[in-house]
């Protein structure tokens, strides 16, 4: 079986070792780095299977990076920060982590927030989007999960952050089917305690914003009331 890469952005030596040592033992490849950019230039080299990234780097703020070049290449991200108000952890999650830890971390629950976010990623793989390809198509709209890219049937288009790309492709996967938040929180809530109910609701209402759908009059998204979400549109390929 071959060895899941995991790289860590993480500027003190300690904190890296002790992470880097605590994923080595629970047999996972692992590549270190002090800085975005030699963190960025490692990603246009190789990319991971999984990214742990601390936020506050000596060459800058790494919530871009998890946004755009991490995001757009749709890597799993937990977030390591010593940022731990509610608006930062909130902020993170926005900008595309799956997870977010506050230091000083236990590196046995890192290493197993890991390999559980690595297994709900492989399990939330939609079936039905896999069979149909990365381009579809729905209402008025269309999707290319290869490049992440949202376009409208006016021409206007926008880069889908990680998160965003990962609800859509699940409620694509299973159109007219009931989602529980149950469901929906696989894709997110890492420990399975329910703490990222809110969460979900949150990012359904930013998705329904970037689809210009609404709660009221739901016409992608409709609530179903003490049962969770279900998309509506029929879901075609694009060739």
């Amino acid at each position: 079986m071959n060895q899941k890469l995991i790289y860590i952005l993480e500027d003190d030596a300690d904190v890296r070792a002790l992470y880097g040592r605590e994923l080595k033992a629970q047999k996972f490849e692992v590549q270190a780095f002090d800085t975005i950019k030699s963190f960025d230039a490692a990603l246009l080299a190789q990319t991971p299977d999984l990214c742990i990234l601390d936020l506050s780097l000596p060459d800058g703020d790494a919530l871009m990076l998890l946004r755009d070049t991490v995001g757009q290449l749709n890597i799993p991200t937990i977030v390591v920060s010593g940022r731990g108000a509610l608006g930062d952890r909130v902020l993170g999650l926005d900008f595309g982590a799956d997870d977010y830890l506050v230091k000083p971390v236990n590196t046995i629950e890192l290493a197993a927030r890991a390999r559980s976010l690595l297994r709900r990623v492989e399990k939330a793989q939609p079936r039905a989007t896999a069979s149909l390809g990365d381009k579809l198509k729905f209402g008025d709209w269309q999707v290319d999960f290869s490049t992440f890219e949202l376009s409208y049937k006016d021409g206007t288009s926008e880069i889908l952050s990680a998160a965003d790309a990962r609800l859509l492709k699940a409620f694509l996967g299973m159109p007219g089917k009931v989602l529980s938040r149950e469901q929906l929180m696989d894709l997110y809530d890492q420990d399975g305690d329910g703490s990222f109910d809110r969460s979900i609701d949150a990012q359904v209402s930013r998705l329904r914003k970037k689809l210009k759908d609404t709660a009221k009059n739901p016409k992608l998204i409709r609530t179903v009331y003490g049962a969770g979400y279900m998309f509506t549109p029929q879901v075609e390929a694009v060739s």
